[in-house]
């Protein structure tokens, strides 16, 4: 939610106004007129202007930009946004220079990141959409190397002739994994572990 007061000499006056600096339709918003303009002493000494309250309803993306923002300029980067609408699904992709703290170590705090966004946009809308938030096409890269990752230890569970054990995963990449594999007759995954330590077994089928 997005709430703004504007002043003029008139009511409509102060709702353009507020729907200008919004950037929105007055179908958009709700308006609550908080003074009506009127003459001051006859108008002898002049008038009081018109005062108004405009509320914009955020979606839950239109939002998560605005918070996502604040966090980038908090840290001095500058970014430009690329949404993509899948459904109930909004994805996020961020582009700009030095966005590798934005990332971290794995993806670990683009995972955060994410987490926290969607607990905000989410505590107070009646229909919850899910933010997936990306830097530069990271989460494609990723998902390109672990399923490297998982064909790969397949081969050496099949070579070894014993389960292989990967660190642990957040469940969206433990996914990734699980998929990759499902489709080998004699290769079985599964995942052991409590989070945030939970991990995928790869194991060979007797």
């Amino acid at each position: 939610m997005k709430v703004i007061e504007k002043t003029g000499k008139t009511v409509e006056e102060a709702v353009s106004s507020a729907l200008v600096e919004l950037g929105v339709s007055r179908d958009k918003v709700e308006i609550e007129i908080l003074e009506n303009p009127s003459k001051i002493l006859f108008g002898i000494f002049g008038s009081k202007p018109a005062r108004v309250k405009v509320i914009m309803q955020l979606s839950p993306t239109d939002s998560a930009v605005e918070l996502l923002n604040n966090i980038v300029a908090a840290m001095d980067l500058t970014v430009d946004y690329t949404i993509t609408e899948r459904d109930n699904i909004s994805i996020i992709n961020l582009q700009g220079k030095d966005l590798g703290i934005l990332i971290g170590r794995r993806g670990e705090t683009l995972d955060a990141l994410q987490y926290i966004i969607n607990l905000s946009v989410n505590k107070s809308v009646e229909q919850r959409k899910k933010i997936v938030l990306d830097v530069e096409g990271y989460r494609d890269r990723r998902e390109e190397t672990l399923q490297r990752l998982a064909l790969k230890l397949a081969n050496k569970a099949r070579q070894r002739g014993r389960n292989i054990v990967l660190e642990p995963m957040n469940s969206q990449e433990r996914r990734i994994i699980h998929t990759a594999l499902q489709g080998y007759d004699d290769i079985y995954t599964f995942s052991e572990g409590e989070e945030p330590y939970r991990k995928i077994v790869i194991s060979i089928k007797k």
